[in-house]
């Protein structure tokens, strides 16, 4: 099917993107915002291929496009270009979370090449220690020089890349970013701002700093970019915008940096970093020991995005780090947790996810042991906690620390050997004992080990069932009865999303009508989507038009992706607030219809969740 083609087809029939304020999908659906829904041409949108049903709900206009909705919208958005009402409905998030996921979009892209940066400096290490031994100073060479200048580039021109990745985030323009971090690194400004004279800009004195290899000033440069170049957009003619906007972002932004936001990042960054280094001066074997207990949950959280600058930033400034030799503890107790669950399970394929995330934690990547065993199974995870805590306090103890920004695993331990003899000592044991200790206290404190028919139930091993007898479906919401052909909601009405039913709810809950597993769960919690064990697809949308409540008054359970079993509640929700402005209507449709014989409706006219409410005919 030729998605770009259909989506250019429903482009030209609604209007053209001027006729569009807005537009998003809601599982099988696009709904457009139109100023002016008479240039919709129903009909012909009809015979468009893949069309299902066309609505108008909600001053809404709807394209039901059934399960290729995702490949036409991301099809559409293109052609469409920048709208700035464009936008996904989403659940509102806190200002903290905004900046978290901000910083996380920020170093994600770069986190590669820093990794890169720091294998290299470990290889580096190695060479040196060897060279040592046979007295040699393998610094002076032209080829160590290089490779050196190659491991360290990426830290040394840390504002210019920030800048491309902080403008990418913000949404300004990317060069006139990476000018403005180029400014910073540029060879005659940086002995200006390191020599012992006064510094002045029109005759304003500057805060005299070094920011080659500073994280924080040229993201609050660019983000404060992002704004000037709007504000330029909007006054400056558009004949001259090509030209003037650039020329007006730097005249602005250049100084504008030198003269506050360098000075505001330079001093943020600085007491960061002395919190930081506070702690350590207090109780070095606290800060070990916190960072190496609590880093992998920080991780479930993503919030260890958070406090990576340190290490980055700490690199970048002193050529030292000690902040991912404690979450080295961490990783490799989830590394040794998870080999723990390996020898203790009696589980197949339980055994193999925790052997393969075994190899990936000691690699440095620990998401596959803590999702796929230690999480899940509750106390190997609170055994990695306590070793890496132990083993994170020892290194604090030690003084370890590493002379690169690297990930954490076995191929970055000579990155550590650099701290000295006992620093490293300390690392060493550090890892070996929450490696080994995780392990060996995961066989001993044991688990609710996983029978054999469970465990094949998660995501990666679900396999669709074929019904081979008639199946009935019990109602996963208790309520009135109502024939779908009822609903006033076109699309579940006319049946081009499926056959199913429809509920009125007497109760503000869904739950499992049988063991499945989650596969789409909206934002705004409204509708979602579930795959019964034996194959068979729902979707289960409750209410109409209820998607404009934006998620106020749901509470949802679980999440897309989690196997569940038959009764877990999927979703919550106030029924007497939500009536007050929507129907209630709740449609519970098959979505693989077309797989089946025929689907018999429940008769009753009132339904609990012990009820049958569909029977699948083979």
């Amino acid at each position: 099917m030729d998605y770009e083609k259909i989506a250019q087809q429903i482009l030209q029939l609604v209007g053209n993107k001027q006729n569009i304020i807005s537009v998003n999908h809601c599982f099988t659906r696009l709904r457009f915002q139109l100023k002016d829904n008479n240039k919709a041409n129903r009909e012909k949108l009809l015979q468009t291929e893949g069309v299902i049903s066309v609505v108008e709900s909600s001053g809404q206009y709807q394209v039901v496009l059934g399960n290729k909705v995702t490949k036409i919208y991301d099809a559409l958005l293109p052609l469409i270009g920048e709208i700035n009402s464009i936008k996904q409905e989403q659940p509102k998030v806190s200002i903290g979370i905004k900046i978290l996921n901000a910083f996380a979009a920020i170093f994600t892209p770069i986190i590669p090449a820093i990794a890169a940066s720091g294998m290299l400096k470990g290889i580096l290490a190695i060479a040196v220690i060897i060279g040592n031994y046979y007295s040699t100073d393998i610094k002076t060479y032209n080829t160590y020089i290089i490779l050196h200048a190659a491991s360290d580039a990426v830290f040394y021109f840390m504002p210019i890349i920030l800048g491309y990745t902080a403008a990418k985030v913000f949404k300004a323009h990317e060069f006139i970013s990476m000018i403005i971090g180029a400014t910073l690194c540029y060879p005659s400004m940086v002995s200006l701002m390191t020599s012992k004279s006064e510094v002045t800009f029109f005759a304003i004195e500057l805060t005299k700093a070094n920011y080659t290899s500073s994280v924080i000033p040229i993201i609050i440069a660019v983000f404060i970019l992002s704004y000037i170049q709007r504000f330029l957009e909007k006054i400056i003619p558009e004949v001259l915008k090509i030209i003037m906007v650039p020329t007006f972002s730097l005249l602005i932004m250049i100084p504008a940096t030198l003269l506050i936001f360098g000075p505001i990042g330079i001093y943020i960054g600085e007491f960061i970093n002395w919190i930081y280094y506070y702690i350590m001066g207090v109780s070095p074997i606290l800060l070990g020991a916190f960072i190496g207990g609590v880093w992998c949950i920080l991780v479930i959280f993503g919030a260890h995005r958070a406090i990576v600058p340190i290490g980055i930033n700490d690199v970048a400034q002193t050529g030292r780090q000690n902040l991912l030799a404690f979450a080295g503890a961490a990783n490799f107790a989830q590394a040794g947790a998870a080999f723990g669950v390996f020898f203790k399970t009696k589980n197949k394929n339980l055994k193999t996810v925790a052997a393969s995330a075994t190899v990936t934690a000691l690699f440095g990547i620990t998401e596959p042991a803590i999702y796929g065993a230690n999480l899940r199974l509750k106390r190997p995870m609170i055994c990695a906690v306590i070793c890496g805590a132990i083993a994170g306090g020892l290194m604090g103890w030690g003084g370890s620390y590493g002379n690169a920004f690297a990930n954490q695993g076995v191929l970055t331990i000579p990155v550590y050997a650099e701290a000295g003899t006992k620093a490293f000592l300390c690392y060493l044991i550090g890892i070996g004992f929450a490696f080994f200790g995780s392990c060996i206290m995961t066989m001993i404190v044991g688990f609710n080990d996983i029978p054999n028919e469970e465990a094949s139930k998660t995501v990666e091993t679900t396999s669709s069932t074929q019904l081979t007898s008639d199946t009935a479906i019990v109602s996963p919401v208790a309520g009135e009865v109502i024939a779908l052909d009822q609903v006033k909601d076109e699309a579940f009405a006319s049946g081009a999303m499926g056959k199913g039913i429809a509920v009125y709810p007497r109760v503000g809950e869904i739950v499992a009508p049988e063991d499945c597993t989650v596969t789409a769960l909206y934002p705004t919690l409204h509708a979602m989507g579930i795959k019964l064990d034996n194959g068979i697809e729902l979707l289960i949308h409750i209410g109409i038009d209820t998607v404009n409540l934006q998620g106020k008054y749901f509470q949802s359970y679980v999440h897309a992706g989690q196997h569940i079993t038959k009764g877990t509640k999927l979703v919550s929700f106030d029924i007497d607030k939500i009536k007050q402005q929507f129907d209630l209507t709740t449609s519970i449709i098959v979505v693989n219809s077309e797989q089946y014989k025929n689907i018999e409706y429940c008769q009753q006219a009132q339904v609990s969740i012990t009820d049958n409410l569909l029977v699948i005919h083979v």
